[in-house]
């Protein structure tokens, strides 16, 4: 190519990049005008989670996301929700495990999610009680090819309840349990696996 022409071709994509950078420039201006003041500020309250690398995102894996996990996993998360067993509301109750805590009006109860996020936690206390040995000596061990972590038992608690998960450690994963549609406690160990659920004290007498 001849000098002069590549001089004039340099100029032309100058000018091209210079017109595209005017064209941005005003968009933005105008997309920032047609915001209104509310939205504004709703926008800049957003929080967003912490992420890893470029488009890899993750939450903290605390007690607020191991009950939500345990909730999706037995209601999808809906506190309205009963099985074809009776169990109850989001996090699926017995019965039995709600007159433990004096709760007998099981319509009430669905309509409660207060009551329904109290009662988790409560059941969540009586089982680390109950099972506060077996988490001593299990916790940090691989039974079955699963590591056995803290929060991995008290959701297997959830679902067998305490007496079955100790009978589970302490034969060393030869006596095993799962309920009516399959899901087991080994299934629970793993799912459910290294949440920190060190806010959740043993409690023998907790109430809602």
């Amino acid at each position: 190519m001849h000098p002069q022409n590549r001089n004039i071709h340099f100029i032309k994509n100058k000018i091209l990049l210079f017109s595209v950078v005017i064209l941005f420039i005003n968009a933005t201006s105008i997309d920032k005008k047609n915001v209104s003041k509310s939205e504004a500020v709703a926008l800049t309250k957003l929080s967003f989670p912490k992420s890893i690398g470029n488009d890899i995102f993750y939450l903290e894996r605390d007690f607020v996301a191991f009950k939500e996990a345990v909730a999706f996993k037995e209601s999808q998360g809906k506190y309205e929700t009963v099985n074809t067993l009776g169990y109850l509301g989001k996090y699926q109750f017995g019965r039995t495990t709600l007159h433990r805590f004096d709760i007998y009006n099981t319509q009430d109860f669905l309509k409660n999610p207060g009551l329904q996020e109290k009662a988790f936690v409560a059941l969540c206390k009586v089982n680390k009680w109950i099972l506060r040995k077996d988490i001593q000596r299990s916790v940090g061990k691989t039974m079955n090819g699963i590591k056995i972590t803290e929060s991995g038992i008290l959701a297997a608690a959830h679902l067998s309840g305490a007496g079955n998960v100790k009978k589970f450690l302490r034969s060393y994963g030869s006596q095993r349990f799962s309920d009516a549609y399959g899901s087991s406690i080994q299934s629970y160990l793993k799912k459910f696996a290294d949440y920190n659920v060190s806010n959740i004290i043993a409690d023998k007498n907790a109430k809602v």
